[in-house]
């Protein structure tokens, strides 16, 4: 049987065919064909179309299974899949994505700003209330921590004789008292008064070291009222700074009322028990700025008279 166009066609392998060496069987590999290289040889049973213009072949119809049986362009032979076949490339996604426009970008940040503006401020706010809290606090534990240091001298006071247990002289108030150290180490003198420290005026006190014998108390005695009136170097090391004060003023209570001495001098000589009143009325005038502002009273009564302290 002589052979026919279609199989010689057929039986040629294509440009660009390679052997196919160690492949079972032998032959050749041929190269993928695309698409358009199919559509662009003659299906099988084309007839030629004699007296058509222009002269070539008819085309039979193809239906739509023979349309969707050609692989798509792209696809790449699947060497070594089970079955073999072509893989098909991956459809692109269905619809756009949309992203952000650049006006709502601008309106976001101006938002995020705004809002971190405002916590901010209110971060700030809550910080400022805070540090004036504790600065209040701290300020009102001065001024308790002052009037204790007050009422446990006047407690501690040391009638000893030939000495003088209390003294105020309008400008410092000097006091004899107990030492509160565990061994006891002797008698301590204290003073008391109001100075201008750096341009403020502050209330301030003095302590001198322990004393046991008559003449280191008439030395510390006297050291008080120096350190008052005008302080050296060796008398500013034993003295604490405590509050701004404006004014402060003392008030004795005496035979049954309060008076306002300018000295302790009434008190019988000689009898160191006479020289403490039945009590001491403090007086002092805080500084404004403070916590506490103002006048402030605090009454002492002397404990060996009963009814205890106010």
């Amino acid at each position: 049987m002589a052979p026919t166009l279609t199989h010689c066609v057929s039986s040629l392998p294509p440009e660009g065919a390679q052997p196919a060496f160690g492949r079972p069987g032998g032959g050749l590999m041929w190269p993928p064909r695309s698409r358009t290289a199919c559509r662009s040889l003659p299906p099988e049973g084309a007839q030629p179309a004699f007296g058509r213009p222009g002269g070539g072949l008819m085309w039979p119809p193809r239906s739509r299974t023979a349309c969707r049986s050609l692989p798509p362009e792209g696809a790449q032979p699947a060497f070594g899949r089970p079955g073999g076949g072509l893989i098909t490339p991956t459809p692109p996604p269905c619809g756009t994505q949309r992203g952000f426009t650049l006006i709502e970008l601008l309106v976001g940040i101006a938002i995020m700003a705004l809002m971190a503006i405002l916590g901010w401020r209110g971060l700030d706010g809550m910080a400022r209330a805070q540090e004036a809290t504790r600065q209040r606090a701290d300020e009102l534990l001065v001024v308790q921590a002052a009037l204790g240091q007050w009422s446990a001298d006047l407690d501690a006071l040391l009638a000893l004789p030939h000495t003088t247990p209390l003294h105020w002289d309008g400008q410092v108030l000097r006091i004899t008292r107990r030492s509160s150290a565990v061994p006891d180490e002797g008698a301590l003198v204290v003073a008391w008064t109001r100075r201008d420290v750096q341009g403020a005026s502050h209330w301030l006190r003095w302590q001198s070291p322990p004393v046991r014998t008559r003449a280191d108390w008439q030395q510390a005695w006297q050291q008080a009222a120096l350190w008052a009136s005008n302080p050296g170097e060796a008398e500013r090391r034993r003295e604490v700074l405590l509050l701004p004060l404006d004014n402060w003023q003392l008030f004795y209570y005496r035979g049954g009322a309060w008076s306002n001495p300018q000295s302790s001098s009434d008190a019988t000589p000689g009898d160191a028990a006479a020289a403490v009143p039945d009590g001491v009325r403090l007086q002092i005038t805080i500084s404004p700025g403070q916590a506490l502002a103002g006048q402030i009273t605090r009454d002492w009564v002397n404990p060996l008279l009963g009814g205890g302290k106010s």
